[in-house]
């Protein structure tokens, strides 16, 4: 992999600071990486990149961010995203990752190479969840 694009929405920090962690990681790995906040992405940066990983807190009844991210993620689902690699990633405060589950088989339906089912972190992550972040994004930058 040459080029990794980290596309987020984040209201408390909590999924930027995972974002931030990801991209430290696949950097350590050599790769090169792009970190947009959803509002300033693009679906061509996503067709672009060798991998792409897309963070949502959970929001509301268990679901992405309706404003931004779900706008983005509609978009997605008209291009042709067979064997993309992915990582979706987020926070949450309450429940028990439904979000996470319905967006995992909303990008399998795609077609997309979704590495883990979904990285979930409670609230703001402490050290060993930053730690859990880098170690994945060095993971997938090396696939």
């Amino acid at each position: 992999m040459k080029n990794m694009t980290i596309i987020y929405w984040s209201a408390t920090g909590n999924t930027e600071a995972m974002a931030l962690a990801l991209e430290e990681g696949a950097k350590k790995a050599g790769v090169s990486v792009k970190l947009l906040e959803v509002g300033n992405a693009s679906k061509e940066e996503v067709l672009k990149a060798d991998a792409v990983a897309l963070g949502c807190p959970s929001m509301g009844a268990e679901e992405l961010e309706e404003e931004e991210m779900e706008p983005f993620i509609a978009s997605l689902e008209v291009e042709n995203l067979k064997g993309k690699p992915m990582l979706l990633f987020g926070s949450y405060d309450w429940g028990d990752g439904q979000w996470m589950r319905e967006w995992t088989e909303r990008m399998t339906k795609l077609g997309v190479l979704l590495m883990e089912d979904g990285l979930i972190i409670q609230n703001t992550p402490d050290e060993d969840g930053l730690n859990k972040c880098r170690e994945i994004g060095e993971k997938f930058a090396s696939i």
